[in-house]
């Protein structure tokens, strides 16, 4: 009874992971998987503070709104001069980066969620085959991610 209760406990725990890393992912993703109806074009990095970057945005379509200063959570893409493709949340100077580089930036947690379930899965139910996936799967995503914004 107690190895299958262990079981179920890291099944349990690993799918909280997995739910709340795709929960947290979704807030920027949804922008950039799906930006029909939101402001698309270029933001050019002028300052950088800790966690957040500014500068002027240029947007894609000539009939759209200029903004003097948007901002974005600061990666490691974003330095002083750097210009790249954003997309505005609706009503408001917020921006997430679009492109290859900004889908797999918003889809980084789910990478983190994936590795830590990963971790779960193989001392609750010590399936290999499955903790490789899993670990393998958030491993690739945040490499990805990595190379994406380091280009």
């Amino acid at each position: 009874m107690l190895p299958v209760a262990r079981q179920i406990a890291a099944a349990a725990l690993a799918a909280l992971l997995l739910i709340a890393g795709v929960f947290t992912s979704w807030g920027a993703a949804q922008h950039v998987m799906f930006p029909k109806g939101r402001e698309r074009g270029t933001m050019t990095v002028t300052r950088c503070a800790d966690e957040t970057c500014t500068g002027p945005f240029a947007p894609a379509s000539p009939t759209a709104v200029r903004h003097a200063r948007v901002t974005i959570d600061r990666s490691i893409g974003e330095k002083k001069g750097a210009s790249f493709p954003v997309v505005l949340k609706p009503s408001s100077t917020s921006a997430v980066r679009a492109g290859t580089a900004g889908f797999l930036h918003a889809w980084v947690p789910l990478g983190g969620a994936l590795l830590l379930a990963s971790v779960v899965l193989a001392g609750g139910i010590r399936n290999r085959r499955l903790t490789w996936i899993t670990g393998g799967a958030g491993f690739v995503l945040l490499t990805a991610a990595f190379a994406a914004l380091s280009l």
